[in-house]
């Protein structure tokens, strides 16, 4: 072969193989694979990774999941596990996502923390639950207080005011349809009586309603404290930023932190020793039918799906890391199935397996944390 021709075969095997790179760059960036630092499992409860929550796209179908491990088993749309006691330890997961050529993609890694059945037995806690209207229904705040109900756990009190009518015995929250962050912080007495107040602002006689956790415990909760807070906000702060709009999913979502502070900050203050848990803000339907049932073509469901994958990871980058101030991440948005755990007709609010898969990761989480603490 000349010379000639030989430098210039290799000049379009250089460029090509450059554009193939290039492709899967920019296929990785758009496929934002996400996982949390750890993951939570308990021996004897199944606990999955639903492979459309961990990536950004349309449709997982289009790509191959390859989670690795030594232990778990993947299926069709998800890997799951259900740990048997000699697995109580922590386990490193390995994540890859490739085409359907088999070219890699994206990689990543978190570790799955499994915690003994009976860890916290023998104590009594205190659980205090924040939310919006997935706390409100009381479907996983029910299925938390079921499974602490079984042998091997803590006995448990739950805090807070709000008791609708499909709460079981003893649940008890602070769980309002439509609510935010800021509405948390800042929604004071109303004179007319046409909204409700955040059970944390309280009127303050001449002056502007402020944020009050000192008064609240002790008018709400008879000056007790919790041990354990949870916050699942995050889906009314964001549904309605413009979803094709990066520089505006960002900017919301940073302030929406910025009220999140404020109150992460006030319990800091009045709970010092409670240890707190951010919720990752839960995926959406898989199917389009939800969001057209309920949004009307105002809202759908791609749209929502970017912010709030979006969402998840900076909610990771702002709050993680922060295990010595006792502010953890409880990730409610993997063990969450996107489509046999909501109604064909609703975009956001899952049905009650999906409403138990979350409370499931969020007992997870906490018998993770009373291992911790174990005497």
């Amino acid at each position: 072969m000349p010379r000639r021709c030989f430098r210039l075969l290799l000049i379009v095997s250089y460029l090509a193989a450059a554009s193939q790179s290039g492709r899967a760059a920019e296929q990785a960036d758009a496929l934002r694979l996400t996982l949390p630092p750890v993951c939570y499992a308990v021996v004897g409860e199944p606990m999955s990774i639903y492979y459309d929550n961990i990536v950004l796209t349309e449709k997982h179908e289009q790509y191959r999941f390859d989670i690795q491990g030594d232990l778990g088993a993947a299926e069709s749309r998800r890997w799951t596990v259900t740990p048997k006691a000699e697995n109580v330890d922590d386990h490193v997961i390995s994540v890859s996502v490739s085409d359907m050529t088999g070219r890699l993609i994206q990689r990543g890694k978190m570790v799955l923390h499994v915690a003994p059945a009976d860890a916290g037995t023998g104590r009594a806690i205190r659980l205090l639950l924040v939310g919006d209207s997935l706390t409100h229904q009381s479907i996983y705040p029910n299925e938390i207080a079921s499974l602490l109900t079984r042998p091997g756990n803590p006995a448990w009190t739950m805090l807070g005011t709000h008791r609708p009518k499909q709460a079981a015995e003893g649940v008890t929250h602070e769980g309002y349809g439509g609510w935010t962050w800021e509405l948390f912080v800042n929604q004071g007495p109303d004179p007319a009586g046409k909204r409700h107040r955040s059970p944390f602002v309280f009127a303050v006689d001449g002056g502007k309603p402020r944020l009050d956790l000192d008064r609240y415990f002790a008018s709400a909760c008879d000056g007790k404290r919790p041990n354990y807070v949870t916050f699942m906000l995050g889906v009314n702060d964001c549904f309605r930023i413009n979803p094709n709009d990066p520089a505006a999913i960002d900017t919301g979502i940073k302030a929406v932190f910025q009220q999140a502070d404020k109150l992460i900050a006030a319990f800091r203050k009045a709970a010092p020793e409670a240890e707190l848990g951010i919720c990752l803000t839960t995926p959406p339907n898989a199917r389009e039918s939800g969001f057209e049932t309920n949004y009307h073509g105002q809202f759908h469901r791609w749209g929502w799906k970017r912010i709030q994958h979006r969402l998840v990871q900076l909610e990771i980058e702002h709050f993680g890391g922060r295990q010595s101030q006792r502010i953890f991440l409880v990730p409610t948005e993997l063990n969450l199935d996107p489509v046999d755990g909501y109604p064909a007709n609703n975009g956001v609010h899952p049905n009650t397996a999906g409403y138990k898969q979350i409370g499931a990761s969020v007992y997870a989480w906490l018998k993770s944390r009373l291992e911790e603490s174990q005497p």
